[in-house]
């Protein structure tokens, strides 16, 4: 029996065994544990490990569920390594290409939404990498697990049923069947087996890995739905009379009502009247006219109920002056606050509709005097429990409710939304934590509702609420305030759909930093990362009302972000990723994959990633596309989401690489044996219905690029040219339509190329120099032309994704610096020669020497042949690092425009000659997005930096 199974015995008192130990319960193992985990928080020296949320041992403890999940640092990751997993050795047979199809997984799905987070990747796309890439029992690390969706999906793997909902067939013996490339079913090949995976999941969040440890620990259905039947009791017990209205009630009704709020502490209304249940309370922001000083409320004034839409302009219904709301200042008011034991300010909210049910139907009132004094009533009232009451910590979205008197968790919260939610999280039992936790973003005054949809909702449809701005801690000037006890019933209710119940394979968790895990070398079968990238979203801010109610908080100093308030520019963002990049490294098994899901526009935040993968070793395979169909909590409307992100796919090489380059010292074999091993690793097809795809990792100069980045990494310059390499690849490997592969890769390559419609297309965008040269290449290999056939395709091609601070090159000089023209002497180059007697009837059977074909030929452009191209690299990197010293010596401090190509051969050549101040010097003097958005200059430049600092 494994462990999960005797865990979920142990719940019905069972023994239990837990890394080899054995338990009369899963209590006593809890138990046992956390006596353990007691021990070392007293440690001074525990606490100083990288990433060490901040919190008392009791809150940390009152979290932690171990040896499977602790609110810190994990101290049994490595027992369970040990227990789980199997000792690296070369003999071990491994191969697998790079996942290489796009994946499109939509989100609505019972597990996926049993918990909101502001980032998630769906279960089952991660299922499929993890298919691909691992065999049951091996071990899964996701660094930056989030919400704990890629332990869910290891435990899945397991699952039959799971496994063929993603398309795949699985046999008898639970072999997982696939189609070759263009094959009928007959035609299906085995690819992996079922079989649940061993997860390893950390975060720097207490927010991130709680819900993660909640989704993934096991739950006996049968008693979750007994513990969640009594403690909805308990909660509409003791809260019911907050969220009761009065339905249609007569005068004597409400001045009656009146009476019984005033004279009970826990009015309940239905003893004289028929109450509705209140589904949500929308309050709107009170503002102050401008000419009149009259109070406006914003909902009375500025929405059109009837039409669904705000108003930009209305008038005052005092003074009949015309206002926007850009004009209004809010209207404050001074408050008691007995948490902080002061009276503070803040703006006044006012309550202007009410939705609840009543036999079963929606209703919408104003509020009536009876609503307005039971709500005052309860804002009087003391709360009975603790809740949350820090002070907000500094930043852009924590502070940005500063004016308005928002100002501490709890000042998120209304005060009957802050007493439910109080006693949902003290006093219930620990498994409705997870519910309360799913349910206090909606239940706080970010709540918005959705102006188009007043007057409209169907019953039980949630009414016209629309949810808080993603991304954010805005709270908006019409807000909702939803009833808790019903949000957290419908969290129940979702987590009793999501709850995994007895699969075996129970995942560790730990809350710690990815920069320092404290694995064992070589012990991981596999990485999923889905890091922060850049400034698209503050994790630390977003998830503080959360983890202010878990009352353990996210150290700050190990986020991985772009942040003004934290100080954190894109370089600090590059380093610590970089470090992230090295501990992953060093704990994946060599020529194991890691998968990297990447979201975001902007090419300073790519290239930072690019580039820390290859400083900590990764060399990258493979980018494709992973569309979650419908965008998560951020991508919806988040500024800097992308509805699809990519997915890079990086291997580390396998240890013979790294030993025989460092026996061979960086020479000529070590470049080939590089891109042999490299050769390998990459996809040796891409179909799409049914049409084979450019790979562009096959394409000669991005395997160069590749090359130049694995030496650098090493601390070595290539010793050999672009062009060099370029001539020697064609006589080491085989071309197959621009690309390159081994001799015993084409036959599968060749076979799939017979069936497909047309020969793959490389798509070439221009945005530099070295694109442009590329483009024309590409373009004159095809259609050798002349000057004024080129120019205006040329200049097609020179859009607005050109460069911000890159010289636009003159297109003549450009083809004299890399190319040949044919200037009528001697015979017809083969490349002309062929391209004209295919395309001009009347020029077919011609010689080469024949008058008319000249004439034809003239003045043509063509690309040159290896040995030709040479020389003119030679002659062109001559010219290029003249140019480069004449920006060294350039008077002032930053160089307005300047050419790509002359600082990627400077940077070349100062590294090659270890000069490494040339190269901080010059990136001194060029615009920081210039450098972060160029793969290859940022490559040496932060190369050279950590130089600089080894030899300081």
């Amino acid at each position: 029996m494994s462990d999960q199974l005797k865990m979920s015995s142990g719940k019905m008192g069972g023994a239990v065994e837990c890394l080899g130990l054995t338990f009369p319960s899963d209590a006593a193992r809890r138990e046992h544990f956390l006596g353990l985990l007691a021990e070392k928080l007293k440690d001074p020296s525990f606490r100083k490990q990288e990433g060490f949320p901040q919190g008392s041992d009791e809150a940390i403890l009152n979290l932690s569920d171990p040896p499977y999940y602790t609110a810190c640092p994990n101290p049994w990751l490595n027992d369970f390594v040990h227990h789980y997993g199997r000792r690296y050795t070369s003999e071990e047979k491994y191969s697998r290409e790079p996942f290489t199809a796009d994946v499109s997984e939509g989100k609505n799905d019972k597990i996926y939404n049993a918990h909101g987070y502001h980032t998630k990747v769906p279960h089952k796309a991660i299922m499929r990498y993890i298919l691909h890439y691992t065999q049951p029992n091996d071990l899964v690390l996701d660094a930056f697990c989030g919400t704990g969706m890629t332990g869910v999906a290891a435990q899945l793997c397991g699952d039959h049923s799971e496994v063929q909902s993603l398309g795949y067939i699985v046999d008898g013996e639970g072999n997982i069947k696939q189609p070759r490339s263009g094959s009928s079913q007959s035609g299906w090949k085995n690819f992996s087996k079922v079989g649940a995976r061993h997860a390893v999941l950390s975060d720097l969040s207490p927010a991130a890995t709680f819900i993660a440890h909640n989704y993934n620990a096991p739950r006996n259905p049968i008693s979750l739905r007994d513990i969640t039947s009594a403690s909805m009791e308990k909660l509409h017990s003791k809260f019911g009379w907050m969220f009761q209205t009065l339905h249609e009630p007569s005068h004597e009704i409400i001045v009656s009502a009146l009476s019984r709020i005033a004279a009970k502490k826990s009015p309940d209304l239905s003893e004289i009247g028929a109450v509705g249940a209140i589904n949500y309370t929308v309050w709107s922001d009170a503002f102050s006219c401008p000419d009149c000083a009259g109070e406006i409320v914003f909902w009375d004034c500025a929405v059109d109920v009837e039409n669904g839409a705000v108003r930009d302009v209305f008038p005052c219904p005092h003074c009949g002056a015309e206002q926007t709301k850009r004009r209004l200042e809010h209207v404050m008011i001074s408050i008691q606050d007995p948490a902080l034991g002061t009276t503070i300010k803040q703006a006044k909210i006012v309550p202007v509709r009410i939705n609840y049910t009543f036999g079963g139907k929606r209703y919408d009132k104003i509020p009536d005097k009876a609503d307005l004094a039971l709500a005052d009533k309860i804002e009087r009232s003391p709360i009975d429990g603790t809740f949350p009451y820090q002070r907000l910590m500094p930043g852009q979205e924590t502070r940005r409710n500063d004016p308005i008197g928002i100002t501490h968790v709890h000042h998120f919260y209304t005060r009957r939304n802050l007493s439910v939610f109080s006693f949902a999280f003290h006093e219930l039992p620990y498994e409705l934590k997870w519910a309360v936790t799913g349910s206090i973003q909606r239940g706080s005054k970010q709540h918005q509702i959705a102006i188009t949809r007043v007057g409209g909702p169907k019953a039980g449809d949630g009414g016209a609420t629309a949810g808080h701005r993603r991304g954010t801690l805005y709270v908006p000037s019409n807000q909702i305030e939803m009833n808790p006890i019903v949000l957290i019933r419908d969290r129940l209710s979702a987590f009793e759909k999501a709850v995994l119940g007895n699969y075996s394979h129970r995942p560790c968790i730990s809350t710690q930093s990815t920069t320092s895990l404290g694995l064992p070398d070589n012990c991981i079968d596999y990485l999923f990362f889905d890091p922060p990238f850049g400034a698209n979203i503050t994790y630390s801010e977003l998830n503080s009302l959360m983890e202010g109610w878990l009352n353990v908080i996210t150290e700050r100093n190990h986020e991985a972000i772009e942040d003004r308030h934290q100080k954190k520019d894109v370089n600090t963002y590059r380093e610590l990723m970089a470090r992230c990049f090295r501990e992953a490294h060093r704990v994946l098994k060599p020529g194991r994959w890691m998968t990297v899901e990447f979201s975001n526009t902007q090419a300073a935040i790519w290239n930072a990633i690019q580039t820390a993968l290859q400083e900590a070793g990764f060399v990258v395979a493979n980018v494709s596309v992973l569309d979650k169909k419908r965008g998560g909590l951020n991508a919806i409307v988040g500024v800097t989401a992308v509805k699809q992100d990519l997915v890079i796919s990086a291997y580390k090489p396998n240890g013979g690489l790294e030993e025989r380059f460092i026996r061979n010292g960086g020479n000529s074999e070590s470049v080939w044996d590089f891109v042999r091993t490299h050769l390998s690793y990459l996809p040796c097809c891409i179909e799409k219905d049914n049409q084979i795809s450019f790979i562009n990792e096959r394409d000669p100069r991005i395997i160069f690029d590749r090359t130049v980045a694995w030496f650098v990494q090493h601390g070595m310059p290539v010793p050999m040219s672009s062009q060099e390499f370029l001539s020697e690849l064609w006589h080491r490997f085989v071309e197959r339509d621009g690309m390159v592969f081994l001799p015993e890769q084409t036959s599968q390559y060749d076979k799939l190329r017979e069936k497909s419609l047309a020969s793959p297309q490389r798509e070439l965008f221009v945005y530099d120099e070295r694109s442009a040269i590329d483009w024309a290449a590409e373009y004159l290999r095809k259609r050798p032309s002349t000057y004024q056939e080129l120019q205006p395709e040329f200049f097609g091609q020179l859009g607005a994704g050109w460069k911000k601070h890159e010289s636009r090159p003159e297109l003549l000089s450009l083809l004299e610096d890399n190319f040949l023209r044919y200037d009528g002497n001697g015979d017809v180059p083969s490349q002309i020669h062929s391209y004209l007697s295919s395309n001009f009837k009347d020029l077919r059977g011609l010689d080469k020497d024949d008058p008319r074909l000249k004439a034809k030929a003239k003045d043509r452009w063509f690309a040159p042949d290896p040995n030709k191209a040479r020389d003119l690299e030679q002659k062109r990197e001559r010219a290029l690092l003249k140019e480069f010293e004449s920006y060294k010596s350039a008077p002032g401090r930053k160089l307005k425009e300047f050419r790509l190509e002359v600082l990627r051969a400077g940077f070349k050549a100062a590294w090659g000659e270890k000069d490494y101040k040339a190269i901080t010097g010059i990136a001194q003097k060029i615009p920081e997005e210039a450098l972060q958005e160029d793969e290859k200059l940022l490559l040496w430049y932060d190369q050279a930096l950590t130089r600089m600092e080894a030899d300081a």
